[in-house]
C-alpha cells in the first residue's frame, strides 16, 4: 500500500527522506494502533503526529503542558497555512468557545490543549462534535507516577478515551525508564503494548564532568577551549542575569532566558542565539523546548539537575547534527549540599502543606464549598511575605497541593496578548477614513498576523510598535480603543501568575495528601537525586553507560569519548580489569558471596564494588542475598 507520508513532508516541510523512526511510528498511527514513541531530544518527535494527522480525516487533539510549545507548533502551523488552534489556562470562557467552534465547523487540522483543559465542562460539551482522527500526548512520562515529572492532570487523557474509544493514542517522550514505559501505556489503556524506540546512545556526544570551587574562572576557559555556540543551564533567573554579564565581561558574548521575561525579549534573544549573534544562553531549565538548532558544541550544567532525565533531555541539545559535541557538568562540594537540601526542602511536613493550604484559601478570600474552577491572580512572594511563610517551602507545597488534584498553578507570563477582530474589513476601512490616526496601525496588525476575523490571535505589542512607529503605550491604548468601540476583542498580556481552583474548598483537616502523591513521589525523588550523584562521583564507569543503563539499555558498549573514558587509560584499564577479574572467577566457581570476591580481589574495594554494582545494574550478573553469579 502506497502511503503519502513523504509527499506531505516534502510538501509542508520540505524535507525528502524521515529520521529513524519517524516513518515507523507515522504508519503505525494511520493504521490506528496505540503507539508509544521513545526518541531523544532532537529527534523529530512533532513530524510523527503532525504528517499523519495532515494524511487522515478530522482533527488531531494534542495535548502537551509546554505553553510556548504550543504557541510556536500553532504559529509555524498557520504559516504552512494548516489550520491549527490551542486552548490552555487563563483563556476566557469565550475565547475557549470560539476556538471551540471553529475547530468544530472550520476543517482544522490541530488542537492543542493543555492536559487540565480536558476535563472542563466547555470542552467535554464539544468533543462529542470533534471528528479526532487521533490522541497525541506529548511529554507522555508526565502521566506515570514512577517518572520525574508526574502531573496528575495528565491522567484525564485516559477519561478522553473512554469517550472517543476508536480513537488512537500516540504518546511521545524523549526520556523514560522501562518501569515508565510500561505505566503510560498502562494508563493511556493501550489495546496492546506498542512502542517504538531508538537508542539513546549519542555517538557524537562526549559526557564530561568536572570539579571545581572557581566554577566562574573555570567556565571561561571551558567556553575559551570549546568554539561554537552553547547553552549553560542554571537553576535560578538571578544567576541567568549574573552568568551572563561575567562571561560578556570576558570576551564571551552572552544572554540570558528565563520564564519570567517577556516574551518579545526571549524571543528576540533566541532568534539573535540561533542567528550565532549571541554566542552563549544562559538559562534555567525554561529554554529548550522546541528549540531547533543542530549546531549547539556544547551544554554546560553550572548546577547538578535534579534527575538523570532532566539532564539527559538538557545536555541531549548539544551537536544534533551529528558532529562532534560536548555535554559537561561542571559542580562544587555546595552543589552538592545544595542538591541534597532541594530534595528536603521538596516535600515539606504535611501539617505545613495544609496550613498553606488554609492560608491560601483565606488569601483568596474562598468561602468551605465554593472555588471550584475559578481563577485569581497569585504572586507567591505577596503570600508568603502575609503570611511569613519561606517562599522555597511554600512553592513546594503549592506543587504538592497541584499534583493532589486541588489547584492548579500556572505562570501566566508565557501568555501573549490575543486579538480578534469582529468588525469586517469594510467596517474596519470605514472606521480608518473617519480616524487616520489608527490606518497605519490596523494595516500593519493585518500584515503582520494571519486568521483574525476566525479566532483570537497571539499578538505582540513591541512587534507592532515595531514596524509602526509608534510607542508600546500607543499600541496598548489604541487597541484598549478598539476593544471599547466594539471593533475588536483585546486581551493584553498579564504579568502575574494565576491559581485555578480545581475542587471547591475543604477544611484543612480533611485534606488527604495519598502516600502516591507523597511518600511513594518522595522515594522516587531519592533515587533520581542518588542517580545523579553517583553519575557525577563516579571515577572509572563510562559517563555515557552510566546513563544509558538508567534508561534500561544494559549492553552498552564504552563511548570512547567521555572523560572517564579518555582519561590516561589508567581508570579506563582499571574498569575493563576488575570486570574482567569479576567473570574469570564467576566462570569457575559458578556463584559467590560478594564479601568474599570482593576479598579475593586485588583492586581498591571501593572501586570493585562500584564496577560490581554496575554490571549488576547492566544486567552482567544477578545480585541476590549477597551472592553473585553470571546472568545467563
Amino acid at each position: 500500500m502506497a502511503y503519502p507520508f513523504k509527499e506531505i513532508l516534502q510538501r509542508f516541510w520540505g524535507y525528502t527522506s524521515f529520521r529513524d523512526l519517524q516513518e515507523d511510528i507515522i504508519e503505525s498511527v494511520y493504521l490506528k494502533k496505540d503507539t508509544l514513541g521513545l526518541m531523544p531530544t532532537g529527534g523529530g518527535k512533532s513530524i510523527t503526529f503532525q504528517v499523519p494527522a495532515l494524511a487522515m480525516d478530522g482533527i488531531c487533539i494534542v495535548v502537551t503542558p509546554l505553553i510556548a510549545l504550543m504557541k510556536d507548533q500553532v504559529h509555524n502551523l498557520l504559516k504552512k497555512g494548516i489550520k491549527a488552534a490551542a486552548i490552555y489556562s487563563g483563556m476566557r470562557r469565550e475565547e475557549i468557545a470560539i476556538t471551540l467552534d471553529n475547530c468544530i465547523y472550520g476543517n482544522y487540522k490541530f488542537l492543542y490543549l493543555s492536559p487540565e483543559r480536558l476535563e472542563t465542562e466547555l470542552f467535554l460539551s464539544k468533543l462529542a462534535h470533534l471528528n479526532v482522527s487521533f490522541i497525541t500526548v506529548d511529554e507522555a512520562h508526565c502521566i506515570s507516577q514512577w517518572g520525574y515529572d508526574f502531573r496528575p492532570s495528565y491522567l484525564n487523557v485516559g477519561n478522553i478515551r473512554k469517550l472517543k474509544p476508536n480513537c488512537p493514542v500516540l504518546a511521545l517522550t524523549a526520556t523514560a525508564t522501562l518501569l515508565v514505559v510500561d505505566d503510560i501505556q498502562e494508563k493511556l489503556g493501550f489495546s496492546k503494548k506498542n512502542v517504538f524506540r531508538k537508542s539513546f546512545k549519542r555517538e557524537n556526544l562526549a559526557y564530561k564532568v568536572e570539579y571545581s570551587e572557581n566554577k566562574f574562572n573555570r567556565l571561561v576557559e571551558l567556553l575559551v577551549q570549546h568554539s561554537g555556540s552553547g547553552i549553560v543551564y542554571v537553576r535560578n533567573r538571578k544567576m541567568t542575569k549574573e552568568l551572563a554579564e561575567f562571561l560578556t565581561r570576558n570576551e564571551i558574548p552572552a544572554s540570558f532566558y528565563h520564564a519570567g521575561l517577556d516574551s518579545f525579549v526571549k524571543d528576540k534573544r533566541q532568534k539573535a542565539w540561533t542567528e550565532n549573534k549571541s554566542r552563549i544562553m544562559v538559562s534555567t531549565n525554561a529554554f529548550g523546548m522546541g528549540i531547533d538548532k543542530p549546531d549547539v558544541r556544547i551544554v554546560v550544567h553550572f548546577d547538578i539537575p535534579d534527575s538523570p532525565e532532566a539532564y539527559f533531555q538538557e545536555a541531549g541539545r548539544a551537536g544534533r547534527d551529528g558532529e562532534p559535541a560536548t555535554a559537561l557538568l561542571l559542580y562544587s562540594k555546595t552543589d552538592v549540599s545544595n542538591l541534597k537540601k532541594s530534595f528536603t526542602n521538596a516535600f515539606p511536613e504535611k501539617r505545613f502543606i495544609r496550613t498553606v493550604y488554609h492560608h491560601l484559601m483565606n488569601y483568596l478570600q474562598v468561602a468551605i464549598e465554593d472555588g471550584i474552577g475559578r481563577t485569581f491572580d497569585f504572586e507567591l512572594g505577596k503570600f508568603c511575605k502575609a503570611f511569613a511563610l519561606n517562599v522555597v517551602q511554600a512553592n513546594n507545597a503549592l506543587n504538592i497541593l497541584e499534583r493532589s488534584g486541588l489547584i492548579q498553578n500556572t505562570d501566566t507570563r508565557e501568555n501573549n496578548s490575543r486579538l480578534y477582530f469582529l468588525a469586517g474589513k469594510e467596517e474596519l476601512f470605514g472606521f480608518q477614513n473617519q480616524r487616520q490616526e489608527y490606518e497605519e496601525l490596523i494595516k500593519t496588525i493585518l500584515r503582520s498576523y494571519s486568521g483574525l476575523f476566525s479566532s483570537y490571535v497571539y499578538i505582540s505589542e513591541q512587534t507592532i510598535a515595531g514596524r509602526t512607529g509608534l510607542s508600546n503605550e500607543q499600541v496598548y491604548q489604541y487597541l484598549v480603543n478598539l476593544d471599547k468601540a466594539g471593533l475588536v476583542k483585546y486581551i493584553p498580556q498579564k504579568k502575574t501568575p494565576t491559581i485555578t481552583l480545581l475542587k471547591d474548598r475543604v477544611p484543612e483537616n480533611i485534606i488527604t495528601i495519598s502516600k502516591s502523591i507523597y511518600e511513594e513521589q518522595q522515594e522516587r525523588m531519592k533515587r533520581r537525586v542518588d542517580a545523579m550523584l553517583y553519575y557525577i562521583s563516579s571515577d572509572i564507569i563510562c559517563r555515557s553507560q552510566i546513563l544509558l543503563a538508567y534508561f534500561g539499555e544494559k549492553k552498552s558498549k564504552p563511548c570512547k569519548i567521555c572523560d572517564i573514558c579518555t582519561s590516561n587509560g589508567q581508570q579506563k584499564d582499571l574498569s575493563g580489569s576488575i570486570r574482567k577479574a569479576v567473570l574469570d572467577k564467576l566462570n569457575r566457581t559458578g556463584s559467590t558471596n560478594i564479601n568474599e570476591l570482593i576479598r579475593d580481589l586485588t583492586y581498591d574495594k571501593e572501586k570493585s564494588m562500584e564496577v560490581i554494582r554496575f554490571m549488576a545494574d547492566n544486567g552482567d550478573i544477578l545480585l541476590e542475598d549477597k551472592q553473585i553469579k553470571i546472568n545467563s
